[in-house]
């Protein structure tokens, strides 16, 4: 994917952690604007240059370039890990004025949105859905409710106050009968929350006239999702999904911007497969190779330091995205990350109850008793951090990547070979 469409996307084909922001910060070289449509500072996209992390949950990776970055109406924001992000970044040296734009349809995550996640998980014993305690799915759930706030009401005094006091007595309910948790305070979280809106006043913006603007004028709109698309909270493994459509189909509704101004979708994927928190992973390696895995690829939570579970690359949920998304290219990433095993395998379809099926099952306690049917690859033992053509890469590793593509009935684009954004392979 080496130019972009007047409008293109990057979407995780497995449940997150893929590289996606790697593969944004690439393509954002050459985009004029960098847009997130959902999710939260759930999620986490790490960016390596030159050496040096960059970990940025909020706002896009393109920040790190010349792109005007949009945090859309789609996504839920917590003001102060978005100032706290900011501040960061200015550090940096990058200047922002001018550079980042915040919906003013945006909902807001409030206290009581963390405080309610927070005691809903670390009660809910074996129910645990895994989710990162940060008040997404709360927030997302009053959006559903009618009973949110948006970036906009920030800046109605008498309507903010009123609300937040409604929704805080009714909270503290919750909080104190089911979780006897202390009540929060409707005022101070008033007058808290006044002070962010002032600061981040100069930011917000209409982003639905702003990104449509943008796309009419022919300039290069790159869509930004967060976790990967079967978190999805349609067509993932529900309950143990995010709170959001995760995939390209919630690029309209999380930007206003209609199907048929949105271009190329470009899936990315590990070399193997990764989850973090519950839920259902047919490939997941529990024994040493799993743990090796974990440690070779740093497969630890850029939000939260979780350990991340590992497996083998699962054809039957990826070709579920690819279906649901209408990719139309891949990148893979970590493929260096299976360099020096024996054998690499590769899950073409489940077993269950005595029967083969290639369709991801739809109730999560059957996928959860699904036990993969493998094709197996010989490995490879060279070190592909140096590789910058695919012609070079080795050939066990091309066979491959060859069948991948074969299955899923995708081109493979782009391959990354190591963290640094310079270690990726452009396949013409």
């Amino acid at each position: 994917m080496s130019k972009l469409n007047t409008s293109s996307c990057v979407v995780g084909v497995q449940w997150g952690d893929e590289g996606k922001g790697k593969i944004v910060d690439i393509l954002s070289q050459k985009a004029d604007l960098v847009v997130r449509f959902q999710g939260g500072g759930n999620a986490g996209h790490t960016v390596v240059v030159d050496g040096e992390k960059h970990v940025l949950h909020l706002i896009p990776s393109g920040i790190l370039h010349k792109s005007v970055c949009v945090i859309a109406n789609g996504v839920v924001v917590d003001l102060i890990q978005l100032l706290d992000e900011m501040e960061e970044i200015r550090k940096r040296g990058i200047k922002l004025d001018g550079r980042i734009f915040l919906s003013d349809r945006a909902h807001v995550v409030m206290p009581y949105h963390k405080f309610l996640d927070k005691c809903s998980e670390t009660t809910a014993g074996n129910g645990k859905i895994g989710t990162t305690q940060r008040g997404i799915g709360p927030c997302y759930a009053d959006k559903a409710a009618r009973k949110g706030l948006r970036v906009a009401d920030l800046y109605n005094e008498e309507f903010f106050k009123e609300r937040v006091f409604a929704f805080t007595a009714e909270k503290n309910k919750i909080l104190q009968a089911l979780y006897g948790a202390e009540p929060l305070d409707p005022q101070r979280i008033v007058d808290e929350y006044r002070g962010y809106a002032q600061k981040l006043q100069p930011f917000v913006t209409d982003a639905v006239e702003l990104v449509n603007g943008a796309i009419d004028k022919g300039r290069r709109v790159l869509f930004e999702g967060a976790q990967g698309s079967l978190l999805d909270i349609d067509f993932g493994t529900y309950p143990f999904v995010t709170s959001s459509n995760s995939d390209a189909c919630g690029i309209s509704s999380g930007t206003g911007v209609p199907p048929k101004k949105i271009g190329k979708i470009l899936g990315v994927a590990k070399a193997y497969c990764t989850r973090v928190g519950e839920g259902p992973f047919p490939t997941e390696l529990t024994d040493d190779l799993g743990q090796k895995l974990r440690e070779i690829g740093g497969e630890y939570g850029a939000t939260t330091g979780r350990p991340r579970r590992c497996g083998w690359f699962d054809g039957v949920t990826s070709r579920h995205s690819v279906q649901i998304n209408g990719i139309d290219e891949v990148a893979i990433t970590k493929l260096d990350v299976l360099s020096g095993l024996d054998e690499i395998k590769f899950a073409v379809a489940y077993q269950h109850n005595g029967s083969k099926t290639e369709r991801m099952p739809t109730d999560t306690k059957v996928l959860a008793q699904c036990r993969p049917v493998y094709k197996t690859f010989k490995g490879w033992k060279e070190d592909l951090s140096k590789v910058k053509k695919y012609e070079d890469l080795p050939k066990a590793a091309k066979i491959y990547l060859n069948f991948l593509e074969r299955y899923l009935k995708v081109k493979v684009t782009m391959v990354s070979v190591g963290k640094d954004r310079e270690k990726t392979i452009h396949r013409k």
